[in-house]
């Protein structure tokens, strides 16, 4: 195997034996297999376009399949392999419907490839279509091609949370296929994959409002609230992930059980969203991030259900109490799936979490705010205005992205801990856990540690900023508003992509992505950490107007 797409990966070059987050060799090739046939109905997908051939299913089925091939999300051989059957016989179909509405189907690769029947020759033909198939590329142009694969993944896993929510765009599918299908492409070059990088970004902008507008419309738009992160006697039900709409439902479905509900990792700005928080037996957050998991979940005395990426190996002495659903799945583990992606019943989570002792007492704890989207932090705008008019705010620093196990990490507690009291800290993703309880004090009475929310809100990042533009009345480029990054997975991939779109400052680490070149990272002119002092130092001197 070789898989290089998550910020972990071995040696920070690529895993090839087994990977860090836990995927055997087998589900690699498999899963390489499956973005490989992506690619060949991206091209049909394409053509059937320019005759009218359509197909909505096979749309959404584009993106689901992506999203569950992004790190940490299916590591079950027998999904993947259904998927890729699946993409076949969409294939299959779409190739005659437009072949007899006249367009052309004469690709040769994964459109006209003929698959083995078993899942050992599946695994041995993944092998030949991995990231390494192409040794001969030059290194800039594949480095690329896996910059706009991974991005293209990020915004397939984004487009799919939305659909759920009843919000789509032709226009975002559009481009989904048409940068798969670009990959096959032998005729573009460097530039034609620079471009296409930076309109993922602005597509990917498109994708993430479409899921903010089924999440606030749904769900309201997030308020500041006060979250326990303790627990309260009786039975329990544990949810992590991304998926509100898996969230809303489990809490429907346990109301009057004598259950509480209790988020994990990216499911804590969820507390801020009112129709959530109506139900008064969703109470408080448990654990931190998802690299922490294993420990956590095996010392949480009810069911727990894993919605979307963040999943891990799980241990046997909770491997029984474990959920999943969407496109998350792991071999043993229950699996929970509505015919219509709509509403799961999640009748084995609750029954289970009544066969499970609960927690026994109560416990005292502190609590942390979470709410600051966007509607909430543009209602503080007129007071930031204020405050950067009197010199009491000078700075902003995004310090925001994905939470791991690796090394190095500890760098951004330490930054949020140095940042100068004229400044402001927002957060978003599970990056926060690093230092989402620490008192960071206020200015003029605005909170200066402000959560935005999962990684599922980036969106709101995005209004800020562009509301950052309008306060200091500069370029985006220009703002004193710095992103201070950690990315982990795809969907960093996709976010990062949108803020090169967007021209901000970035600073990324812990370590820079293995598929991009020196001469990638210099061209998106990416920033890479070094320590807090000098980061901060040389931040600080651009804002004071010292050249550095």
């Amino acid at each position: 195997m070789f898989c290089y797409q998550c910020e972990q990966t071995a040696e920070g070059k690529g895993c090839t034996t087994f990977g860090v987050c836990g995927k055997n060799p087998e589900v690699s090739a498999l899963q390489d297999l499956l973005i490989y046939m992506l690619r060949g109905l991206s091209q049909l997908a394409l053509e059937g376009q320019k005759v009218g051939v359509k197909d909505e299913q096979l749309n959404l089925f584009i993106c689901e399949s992506a999203f569950a091939t992004l790190t940490n999300v299916n590591f079950d051989s027998k999904t993947i392999i259904g998927y890729i059957n699946k993409s076949v016989r969409f294939r299959d179909v779409l190739r005659e419907k437009v072949q007899s509405a006249g367009g052309y189907v004469g690709f040769h690769g994964p459109v006209d490839m003929v698959l083995e029947k078993t899942e050992e020759g599946l695994i041995r033909q993944g092998k030949e279509f991995g990231i390494n198939a192409d040794s001969s590329s030059d290194p800039d142009l594949h480095g690329l091609h896996w910059l706009l694969i991974y991005g293209i993944k990020g915004v397939a896993a984004y487009t799919y949370h939305a659909y759920r929510l009843g919000k789509k765009d032709d226009k975002v599918f559009e481009f989904i296929q048409q940068g798969l299908a670009a990959t096959l492409d032998k005729s573009l070059g460097v530039d034609d994959f620079f471009d296409l990088a930076l309109k993922c970004g602005e597509i990917n902008i498109r994708a993430m409002e479409l899921l903010d507008a089924g999440n606030t419309e749904a769900y309201g738009h997030p308020v500041p609230m006060q979250v326990p992160l303790g627990h309260r006697k009786g039975k329990a039900i544990l949810v992590s992930g991304h998926d509100l709409k898996d969230l809303d439902e489990i809490l429907k479905q346990s109301q009057g059980k004598s259950i509480y509900v209790y988020s994990h990792g990216e499911m804590l700005p969820a507390h801020g969203y009112p129709k959530l928080k109506k139900y008064s037996h969703f109470f408080g957050h448990y654990g931190t991030a998802w690299q922490n998991q294993q420990k956590e979940f095996a010392n949480f005395p009810g069911a727990i259900l894993m919605t979307t990426n963040c999943l891990q190996n799980p241990a046997e002495n909770y491997k029984g109490n474990l959920f999943t659903s969407g496109p998350v799945g792991w071999p043993g583990v229950t699996h929970l799936e509505s015919s219509d992606l709509n509403c799961v019943d999640f009748s084995p989570v609750i029954e289970k979490a009544l066969d499970m002792p609960g927690f026994k007492e109560d416990t005292t704890v502190k609590t942390v705010t979470v709410g600051y989207a966007r509607k909430s932090f543009l209602s503080l705008v007129e007071n930031i205005t204020e405050s950067v008019m009197k010199g009491h705010i000078n700075s902003f620093f995004l310090v925001a992205g994905c939470d791991g196990a690796k090394p190095g990490r500890n760098y951004y507690t330490e930054f949020v801990e140095k940042t100068p009291n004229d400044s402001l800290v927002l957060t978003l993703a599970c990056g926060k856990f690093r230092f989402f309880d620490k008192d960071i004090g206020q200015v003029d009475g605005i909170p200066r540690l402000l959560d935005i929310g999962q990684c599922n809100d980036a969106y709101s990042a995005v209004k800020v900023a562009q509301a950052f533009e309008e306060i200091f009345k500069v370029r985006m480029s220009d703002l004193p508003l710095f992103f201070i990054l950690s990315w982990y997975e795809q969907k960093a991939v996709a976010i990062l992509l949108s803020l090169f779109y967007l021209g901000v400052n970035i600073r990324l680490g812990p370590s820079l992505p293995a598929f991009m070149t020196p001469k990638i990272l210099e061209r998106l002119k990416i920033k890479p950490l070094k320590t807090p002092d000098e980061d901060l130092k040389a931040i600080l001197d651009y804002v004071n107007g010292v050249v550095v």
